[in-house]
Parts: structure tokens; sequence; C-alpha cells
């Protein structure tokens, strides 16, 4: 019995949905990752490579959190407290 066989008779699941399954979740992951990669969002790429969520993870990534701008809030230049005095002449 080879090893497809041992994980159907196990888990109980037809190997046709098994197969779906893994590649439903690789073709997500491998797009997410990709995407992730472009925009040079690390922390992104390291929690995607690392954490399984058959796809579910991935898709979130793709639509919602990697349209979000992450940028650095820009300092507000300091108000200067004292201003010049007209002159008269």
């Amino acid at each position: 019995m080879n090893y497809l066989d041992t994980l159907q008779v196990q888990m109980g699941i037809p190997i046709w949905l098994i197969l779906t399954i893994l590649a439903w979740a690789l073709i997500w992951k491998l797009l997410a990752l990709w995407k992730s990669a472009r925009k040079k969002h690390i922390a992104w790429f390291i929690i995607l490579a690392l954490v399984n969520t058959v796809g579910i993870l991935e898709i979130l990534y793709i639509y919602i959190f990697s349209e979000i701008k992450y940028t650095k809030p820009k300092k507000k230049p300091a108000k200067k407290t004292a201003r010049k005095k007209k002159r008269k002449e």
C-alpha cells in the first residue's frame, strides 16, 4: 500500500479531494508569496511561508492586507515661537 492509500484510509478522505486541497493551497501560497516579495513586505513573506492555513491567510493577504499602505508617519515641522517684528522706517 502506498502513502496516499494509507493517508486515505487513515483520514477517510478520497485521494482526489486531498490532491485538490493541496493544489488549491499551493496556488494561493505561491501567489501571496510572490505579491509580498514584490511589495517588499518581509514580515508578511515570512509569515506566509511558515504558516499553512490552506489558502485562507494567503487570500486575505492578497485582497485585504496587501492593499494597505504601510508608511511611516511624517514628522510635522516644529512651529516657530518667535515671529519677526516688522521694522518701521
